[in-house]
């Protein structure tokens, strides 16, 4: 006969939970608990510095990806006058980099979501309000499917930007908008996934005004705005391979 009190057993790895059954004590197997993964984010842009510690920034609770100890946060830096986008990274709570370097001009900027598989593929999403003198993402999206803002200003367009998680460095980046039919200018995008098949990197947004099929033109629509809409883009971000968009052709 065994007795509850006499009996200690340790596994490594596994954890026992006891279950008393008369005079009979049983044990249960549970599972090992498992690495956590957060493999896209995308939401409110939050605001914080790159001197913040990672308690404060998750305390945000903004947009955020995770592999095991490893987390990645998006958001921007409140300046005096403007908003700077702003990615950082944190390794068992220790920052590994910081950047809030990608958009230093007059432009509203923001970082509003990720896309993580957890090794090389990392995405960000940012905002942009217009073409301001400086740097912006146009350095990174030169020679990409779209390479600037366009005309006009005020209305946010989508930033998708291809980053290195060693170091946060942009790659390359693309500008993803709506664009007015009767004008040509500019109008608001805003992205709400992100999904990667290993080779193509697919966005589902919401675009106000017209969407832009792969010539980039808007596409014709029926209907009021804002409009569903799936892009596919290639990986290296020069060329959107398919498009989609409700009660639009």
């Amino acid at each position: 006969m065994i007795y509850s009190g006499k009996l200690q057993k340790y596994f490594a790895g596994i954890s026992l939970s006891v279950i008393l059954v008369g005079d009979l004590v049983l044990t249960q197997k549970t599972a090992p608990v498992l690495a956590k993964t957060i493999n896209t984010s995308i939401g409110e842009a939050v605001t914080f510095s790159c001197n913040d510690s990672e308690a404060t920034i998750a305390a945000k609770k903004g947009p955020k990806v995770v592999n095991g100890t490893a987390r990645i946060y998006i958001g921007y830096q409140q300046l005096s006058n403007n908003k700077n986008p702003v990615t950082i990274r944190f390794n068992n709570g220790i920052k590994a980099w910081c950047r809030n370097d990608y958009e230093t001009t007059n432009d509203d900027g923001t970082g509003y979501g990720l896309y993580w598989n957890g090794s090389d593929v990392l995405y960000g999403i940012y905002s942009s309000t217009g073409t301001q003198a400086g740097n912006d993402f146009r350095r990174f999206a030169s020679g990409r499917w779209l390479s600037s803002y366009g005309n006009g200003g005020g209305p946010k367009a989508a930033v998708i930007a291809r980053l290195n998680p060693a170091n946060g460095q942009v790659n390359y980046a693309t500008f993803l908008s709506g664009k007015k039919p009767d004008n040509g200018q500019t109008n608001s995008l805003l992205v709400q996934s992100l999904s990667w098949n290993g080779a193509n990197l697919t966005v589902k947004a919401m675009s106000w005004w017209n969407p832009r099929g792969t010539n980039r033109n808007s596409m014709n629509c029926s209907g009021s705005s804002p409009y569903q809409y799936t892009a596919a883009f290639t990986g290296d971000l020069r060329t959107m391979t398919s498009v989609s968009a409700s009660t639009c052709r």
